[in-house]
């Protein structure tokens, strides 16, 4: 049964966890201003921070999606989980000792049995490895591959033993229930109903991680050149989608914020081969083809990205795609040059670290140039027909460049290598741009009548004004954020108007104000967010406290507290001057009248007051 939690472990988790660092780990973080850290926000996609931490406030707050909350907060919202199990993963990062509360039932994640199955079965698979006879051919394979013991215990290299029903015995004898692991992809089920046995045997096995670090699946790599497949993965699963995550991410992203820059491999072995040799802020996406979602967490950790793939062309051709991935979400992306007919590890075996370090900072080349050196490559310039051909083909690959500077600089590579003018080139690229304008309106048109018949789409519906507020409406916001910061104006509020705010919003946080001081809590936004347990009004809060602060004068708060009062009674003066008009119209003189000395009564409680101006949010 699970033990709750003292208020005073709650407290002390949030003091020692630091907001900055602990979204920090998700977020690149770039300092702006004092005590201010933009980012990309992690709960909406963009290529423009707009994701605000404070870290006097130890608030975060997105001026895009409206994402707001503390450390604790974050937690339950970005990693999904319960308020408990959020509190108990911040004392683990803080070291706070949680032994009297944490129990095994801690963990609501209704994937829990799964994720120890997979725990154990790396436990396993590393002791096996490390430790036994069993592990001993592994070893040593690795060994004559130059793994050091350093790296097999950093990157807890594992294997699978040749009997297909090791692992499915000790999870038996550990009590695991082996039936409801059938779709984990650690255990493979026949069809004719006999008992299941291992899906990995006689391999050696990477355990790959989710973003926090826990093990959700494996690729196991043959020892045998007759063995087929290479390399098997997982399948996917519930907790392993290989197009979500990135090999070595939990191991190499405080680095890659360190350095503000990742190399990005093909396989797990690139990473680890790179990492003895001190490029230690290396990752692979585990194929080819980089995803939308691959690039933009690595965008959320830094802009700039090597791409240190195969020498051979599929490699070649997947360097361009993922570039194109990772610069469309904002990335400054260069191309490490390895070899043709070599990968990253080879050339480590090879030439050596030192080597290796060298091409990776000191030779990798801009996307465009990396194209042109390939073309090159792959035509004999010696021909006038390939060479006229590569000339035409660069100067299509200068059509994508945006920079004019980028592109002039090349042309005049060009122009030099093959003693060309640059009005020749300059007319040439302005042709096939022409051709390209031509095509693309043609293909543009064709689609148009494709699709002629088809029902128009829904226009969408203008988003509306965010930058104006009524004056009541700003005033209410005044009020709670000086209350928010100072006990002596939520009294002076509460003695004014109590909870009559007009917004229904802004009177359950006052509400929650007067409650919360009335606890003896003491003044400042972190510690009131945290309090306010609903959390749409979190939110607002949050929000509110991130506006800038502005002196709260008795002046200013005068009229902040007319306006609020006020408000109703403009409410019925414009509704009184609705019904005077609608009189008016039906000529009925009598009811015109009346009402109309009605407005004047009201309107002599403001004099020349303009309470339904618009004013800016501050």
């Amino acid at each position: 049964m699970s033990h709750p939690i003292p208020e005073s472990l709650i407290q002390e988790v949030r003091e020692r966890a630091e907001i900055v660092d602990v979204i920090g780990e998700v977020v690149q973080l770039k300092k702006q201003g004092q005590g201010r850290y933009v980012g990309l926000c992690p709960f909406h996609g963009e290529n423009t921070p707009s994701f605000s931490v404070s870290k006097d406030r130890q608030l975060y707050y997105c001026f895009g999606c409206g994402a707001a909350g503390n450390v604790i907060s974050f937690m339950t919202d970005y990693e999904k989980l319960s308020f408990r199990d959020a509190i108990i993963r911040l004392a683990e990062m803080t070291n706070v000792d949680v032994s009297e509360v944490a129990t095994d039932e801690d963990s609501s994640d209704v994937h829990d049995p799964l994720r120890r199955a997979h725990e154990l079965a790396a436990r396993f698979y590393h002791h096996l490895f490390m430790n036994t006879e069993q592990g001993r051919n592994a070893f040593q394979y690795m060994e004559n591959r130059g793994l050091t013991e350093q790296a097999l215990l950093h990157f807890q290299i594992g294997y699978a033993p040749n009997e297909r029903s090791s692992l499915t015995t000790l999870l038996e004898k550990r009590e695991f229930d082996v039936q409801s692991l059938e779709s984990g992809g650690l255990l493979q089920f026949p069809e004719d109903g006999r008992k299941a046995y291992d899906r990995f045997h006689n391999r050696v096995m990477f355990p790959l991680h989710d973003l926090q670090g826990r093990v959700i699946g494996f690729n196991g790599r043959t020892l045998h050149k007759e063995s087929k497949p290479k390399y098997l993965n997982s399948p996917e699963t519930e907790l392993f989608k290989k197009n979500e995550i990135l090999y070595g991410f939990h191991l190499a992203k405080q680095t890659v914020r360190k350095k503000d820059q990742l190399v990005l491999f093909e396989g797990c072995m690139d990473v680890i081969s790179a990492w003895m040799a001190g490029v230690d802020h290396g990752m692979a996406a585990l194929g080819t083809s980089l995803t939308t979602r691959q690039a933009k967490l690595i965008r959320k950790l830094t802009e700039n990205v090597v791409l240190c793939y195969d020498g051979d062309h599929a490699g070649r051709e997947a360097a361009f795609k993922n570039a194109q991935s990772l610069q469309s979400v904002g990335c400054n992306v260069l191309i490490c040059p390895i070899p043709d007919g070599s990968d990253p590890d080879e050339y480590i075996q090879t030439q050596g670290h030192e080597a290796f370090r060298t091409l990776v900072y000191e030779r990798s080349q801009s996307v465009t140039s990396f194209k042109i050196q390939s073309l090159r490559r792959e035509k004999n310039l010696q021909r006038e027909g390939e060479q006229r051909l590569y000339i035409e083909q660069v100067l299509e690959i200068l059509l994508d460049i945006e920079s004019a500077i980028d592109r002039e600089y090349y042309l005049k590579e060009l122009s030099f290598e093959f003693n060309l003018s640059m009005e020749a080139l300059h007319t040439e690229l302005n042709d096939l741009s022409r051709k390209q304008h031509v095509h693309e309106r043609s293909n543009h048109q064709n689609r148009s009548v494709t699709t002629e018949q088809r029902p128009a789409p829904m226009k969408s519906k203008p988003k509306p004004e965010t930058g104006l507020m009524p004056a009541f409406h700003n005033a209410e916001r005044m009020l709670l954020k000086a209350m928010i910061e100072e006990e002596e104006w939520a009294q002076a509020v509460e003695e004014a108007i109590g909870g009559n705010f007009n917004v229904d919003q802004y009177a359950a946080i006052a509400a929650y104000l007067y409650a919360y001081y009335a606890e003896g809590r003491q003044e400042g936004g972190n510690e009131f967010v945290m309090y306010v347990k609903d959390p749409d009004l979190a939110r607002i809060a949050t929000e509110i406290v991130f506006e800038p602060s502005v002196e709260m004068t008795k002046e200013a708060f005068e009229d902040y507290i007319n306006l609020v009062k006020n408000y109703p009674t403009w409410v019925e003066i414009e509704g009184k001057e609705q019904e005077l008009k609608n009189a008016e119209q039906r000529k009925d003189i009598e009811a015109a009248v009346q009402i109309g000395n009605q407005l004047i009564a009201l309107k002599k409680k403001f004099g020349s007051k303009l309470p339904f101006k618009r004013t800016r949010v501050r």
